[in-house]
Order: C-alpha cells, then structure tokens, then sequence
C-alpha cells in the first residue's frame, strides 16, 4: 500500500512550479504611498522604488507563457469596486480556456444568466478597475491581473456570442466582460497547497490502476498454473 501511495505523490509532484520575477509595473500600482509608509514602519525602508504609474507609462503585455497559463484555466477570481469603496469579489468558472486572450493586452469572458444580483456588473458601471486572480493549484502557481473592464449586452453584440460562448452555453449569454490589462504578476508558489481535481487525479493513477491490474492477471495465472490436479 505504501508504495503505491509513494507513486501516487511522485506522479503528481512531475507537475513542478515555474519561478517568475515581480512585474514591475504591477509593483507600481500596488505600492501606493501608504503601503511605503507601512514597509518603512516594519522593515525600516521600501521594498522598492515605488514611483507612482501614470497612463502614460507602458502597460504590461501579456506572453505567450500567460496566453497558455489563461488558456488551461477552469475558474478565476474577479474583484470590483463598491461606489462606496468596498472591494467585492465573485468566482467565475467554465470549461478550460473560458477566459479568452483576445490580445497581449486584452482579455474576455461570457457571463450567463444567474441569480440577477448584478453586483459585478454594476460596480463596472461606477469604476472599471478589475483585478483577476488565477490559480494553479497543481503546480503551485498563481497570476494576478489588474485592468479596467467594460461590459457589453448580449443583445447588442450577438456577433460576439460565438466568439466568446461555448455552443451549448451560447442561449445563456447575457453579457461579456472586456478586460484592458494594465499590469500582471505571478507570485511565488510559498504557502499554496496543492490541490487537484478529479480528472486531474485519474490521469496520475491511471498508470498504478494498470500495473495492478496486470499484477492480478500474474497472480491469478500463477495461482492456476500452481494448484493441485483436481482443483482446477
């Protein structure tokens, strides 16, 4: 029993985890003045140089790396902001790849029919900053995306419900998000546990679920070849 649980965890560690440097200007935007302040309290001095981002500054854009990473995702987070300043957050799921790259510096999603809270949709309305969380648990990854969001209705843009909709979602589709990427960061893979669907699982095992088979086919063959005359 103890080997084939050894096999199961090495099968799921030959998932490893990439080591990326901090974006720059991801770093900008988060580092406000207060979160200086805060860094100087605790540590005695910034932990960089935290000039302030401008629109005219050049935004992130989006790799080939990021375009896969997004293209295997099944879920992500997406925070907006309260008229009242309130950070809300909402979980978007959806089969692999439901996140679109439009473009190294564009993002899009369908949103369907729900429980017409509208929250998301009408904190765009008031402030279009998004931030999107998007995580890897297998290999212990994780990107964070900031943006500016805009929302368009289904019904004015049909032409983007094939673009954007898988065909058996499509008469679900009320509305898209667009998503203007400004900045993106992948963290380091400390303190994430990992964690893996069912599929995921099934493809680790399926070797180990074949080799026992075949270990019982063995057994059973030499069990046969060896019984007495007469109990066969």
């Amino acid at each position: 029993m103890r080997s084939g649980k050894v096999a199961l965890v090495e099968a799921l560690k030959r998932l490893t985890t990439r080591v990326h440097l901090m974006s720059e200007s991801y770093l900008k935007f988060a580092t406000t003045p207060a979160v200086t302040r805060t860094q100087i309290q605790y540590f005695d001095q910034p932990r960089r140089s935290s000039s302030a981002t401008t629109s005219s500054e050049p935004r992130d854009l989006l790799t080939a790396e990021e375009a896969e990473f997004i293209s295997q995702r099944d879920s992500f987070y997406i925070a907006t902001v309260t008229e009242d300043g309130w950070p809300y957050v909402q979980h978007r799921g959806g089969k692999p790849g439901f996140l679109r790259v439009l473009s190294p510096s564009q993002l899009a999603f369908a949103d369907y029919k729900g429980n017409r809270q509208m929250l998301s949709t009408g904190n765009l309305a008031a402030n279009a900053r998004v931030a999107l969380f998007l995580m890897d648990y297998p290999q212990r990854n994780r990107l964070k995306i900031r943006g500016h969001a805009r929302v368009k209705d289904a019904r004015e843009h049909p032409e983007l419900v094939s673009q954007l909709a898988e065909k058996d979602a499509q008469p679900l589709v009320e509305r898209f998000y667009i998503v203007d990427v400004v900045a993106f960061d992948w963290n380091c893979s400390k303190y994430i546990t990992p964690r893996y669907t069912a599929e995921e699982v099934a493809v680790a095992i399926a070797p180990l679920e074949e080799r026992i088979t075949e270990l019982e086919a063995q057994l059973k063959a030499a069990t046969h070849a060896t019984s007495p005359i007469g109990t066969q």
